[in-house]
């Protein structure tokens, strides 16, 4: 858990880190619940103070793909931006590990930006950081095989939750990285072959 009062960018102002529990709705999460869906109204902005979620993008034909995690002590940015401009959604975001998350009305955003240069700070370096993500997403389709995006995903999920071990699922990997299975089953059955993961069910091992 990471209380607000523990981010960079926040804890100079008590009084804000105050009013920012104060004014918003706490609850707690499953990994796999929907937090925001695509095209929904965006009505108060999610802050994770523990646990973690991944927002991720559909196309129309039901291909997703992963763009960036949300850890604890951040914030949802594409929901700043879509709610503070009265639009909705254009991502999903989901659970990825249990969560417990402050919803902050968004008349509340607007109007701490008025009034703490630091949620300024906070919001502007969420976005500085969604973007380099965005470009490292853009870069991996279009410069990196599969196999090496897959590997990177799979150290980056080990990561976040501080285990080698990561349920999950092929199917689930694969719609992460917007391709298919069969490829994400192949690409892993080669990296078990190579030392470098240990397949089991519905679970990966990094060697």
């Amino acid at each position: 858990m990471q209380n607000l009062d523990q981010v960079e960018e926040l804890k100079s102002s008590p009084e804000l880190i105050a009013k920012l529990y104060a004014n918003s709705i706490m609850k707690h999460y499953k990994a796999g619940s929907i937090i925001l869906n695509e095209n929904s109204h965006i009505r108060a902005i999610p802050i994770v103070t523990k646990g973690s979620m991944k927002v991720i993008r559909t196309e129309e034909d039901g291909r997703e793909i992963l763009l960036y995690y949300i850890k604890a002590g951040e914030s949802c940015i594409m929901s700043f931006l879509g709610g503070m401009h009265n639009e909705t959604s254009k991502v999903k975001a989901e659970v990825e590990e249990d969560a417990e998350i402050l919803f902050l009305p968004i008349d509340k955003v607007s109007l701490f930006i008025k009034e703490y240069p630091q949620w300024l700070d906070y919001i502007f370096r969420l976005y500085h950081k969604r973007f380099e993500e965005l470009l490292e997403i853009v870069n991996a389709i279009a410069f990196k095989k599969v196999d090496e995006r897959l590997l990177n995903l799979l150290h980056k999920k080990a990561e976040l939750t501080d285990n080698k071990t990561i349920a999950i699922t092929h199917e689930q990997l694969a719609n992460e990285l917007g391709t298919a299975r069969v490829v994400v089953s192949r690409l892993l059955k080669q990296l078990e072959d190579q030392g470098t993961v240990q397949l089991g069910r519905n679970k990966i091992i990094l060697v």
